[in-house]
């Protein structure tokens, strides 16, 4: 279990917890606006593991980024059926992101190919509801994960990058 090196890695977290809550607030409220009722619930609870999920991806990297894959499609699949706000929320979008980028960026090759495909998956079936703005901007914010990824890992040799010292990084594989 690696947790994130130094200061920086503890700025990162701040800032995308801040970013995490207010969004999330954020969200909550327009729901209430504009659905009423309790539709918010099911959205703010699932932005709340998604965003946990996202902060915690230095501490298991690998089962952190599947339970966001799986909690996001099982999210999406569930609004379809019970007729509930399009899934993902914005949050849960950008935490997927997160999610998928940080793969991208520190797993072995193979685990990092499959998040990444888990992702695009998501992306993909958000667009199950049509063509809306919520699946837009997931489909925006995974492709970002998706390229920031290997770019970050290009410049992250070492066991940082789940690559063993002294190798070279090479994406795709």
């Amino acid at each position: 279990m690696e947790r994130p090196r130094g200061p920086g890695g503890t700025l990162v977290n701040i800032g995308l917890g801040a970013v995490f809550a207010l969004g999330i607030a954020f969200t909550a409220y327009m729901l209430i606006d504009s659905w009423g009722k309790a539709y918010w619930i099911f959205t703010t609870a699932i932005a709340v593991v998604m965003g946990a999920l996202a902060l915690l991806r230095e501490r298991q990297r690998l089962w952190t980024a599947a339970a966001g894959v799986a909690v996001t499609a099982a999210a999406v699949v569930a609004a379809l059926v019970a007729e509930l706000p399009q899934e993902p929320s914005p949050m849960a979008a950008l935490a997927l992101a997160v999610l998928v980028g940080s793969s991208i960026r520190t797993l072995p090759v193979w685990p990092a190919v499959a998040i990444a495909g888990g992702g695009a998956g998501v992306a993909a079936l958000a667009w199950a509801s049509g063509p809306t703005g919520v699946a837009a901007m997931t489909t925006m914010l995974v492709v970002g994960g998706l390229i920031a990824g290997p770019v970050l890992r290009a410049f992250a040799p070492g066991p940082r990058s789940g690559v063993p010292a002294g190798e070279s990084v090479t994406w795709p594989p």
